[in-house]
C-alpha cells in the first residue's frame, strides 16, 4: 500500500484534558514532539492528517466549556476535523466514509489517551478492515488508580499493557521512527 493510502489520525489532543484532575504535564514534551514530527512528515509527504475532538458530558468536554478545541501547539488546517461523542473515532463521526472515499486503508494512530480513545479507535479500525500502526510514543496518558485494589498504575505501565493487548491482533506497534521510515520507503518506491 502506498503512503497515499495512509492517514494520520490524531485523537483528542484538546484543551479539555488540561481541565481534568488527572492532567499532568510530565510526559507532555516528548508526546508533543512525537505528534508534531508525525504531522510534519505526513503533511510533507501528502498523507492526510485527521484531527478528532471529543465532546461529551463531563464538564471539561462539554462544547459550552470552550475547551473542545486543539491544544495550542497542534497545527492548524488538518485535512479533516471530526467531533466524536463515543470513545472510538468511528461510531458517530463519518470518519469511516471519509477514509473509504479516499481509498485509505492504513491508519497511523496518535493522541490522548493511550488506553482509552486511542486504543478503542485502534480496535474498531482493525475490526472494520483497516491496517493500523499504533504509535505509542505519540500517545499520552496519565496515572490511574485501580478502584478495587487501590494500586496506582504509572503511564508507562498503562502504555505497556496497551501495546501487549493490541500487538499483532489489532495493530502493528510502531515508534515515530518506524512510521517515518515506512513513509519514506513508500515514497521512494
Amino acid at each position: 500500500m502506498s503512503s497515499s493510502h495512509s492517514a494520520l489520525i490524531v485523537i483528542d489532543v484538546q484543551e479539555s484534558f488540561r481541565h481534568t484532575p488527572e492532567w499532568s504535564e510530565a510526559d507532555l514534551p516528548p508526546f508533543r514532539d512525537a505528534v508534531l514530527r508525525l504531522e510534519h512528515a505526513a503533511r510533507e509527504q501528502g498523507i492526510p492528517v485527521v484531527h478528532l475532538f471529543h465532546a461529551g458530558q463531563s464538564e471539561a468536554f462539554r462544547k459550552e466549556s470552550g475547551f473542545v478545541r486543539p491544544l495550542d501547539w497542534l497545527p492548524d488546517s488538518p485535512d479533516a476535523v471530526f467531533e466524536k461523542h463515543a470513545h472510538n473515532a468511528f461510531t458517530d463521526t463519518g470518519l469511516d466514509l471519509w477514509l473509504r472515499r479516499r481509498g485509505i486503508g492504513h491508519l497511523v494512530i496518535a493522541g490522548i489517551r493511550t488506553e482509552q480513545c486511542c486504543e478503542t479507535t485502534t480496535r474498531v479500525a482493525s475490526d472494520i478492515g483497516y491496517a493500523v500502526d499504533y504509535v505509542t510514543d505519540a500517545t499520552l496518558t496519565f496515572a490511574m488508580t485501580h478502584e478495587k485494589s487501590g494500586r496506582t498504575y504509572a503511564p508507562e505501565e498503562i502504555k505497556a499493557h496497551t501495546e501487549l493487548v493490541l500487538a499483532g491482533r489489532f495493530a502493528r506497534i510502531a515508534s515515530v521512527e518506524d512510521v517515518l521510515a515506512t513513509w519514506q520507503s513508500r515514497r521512494a518506491a
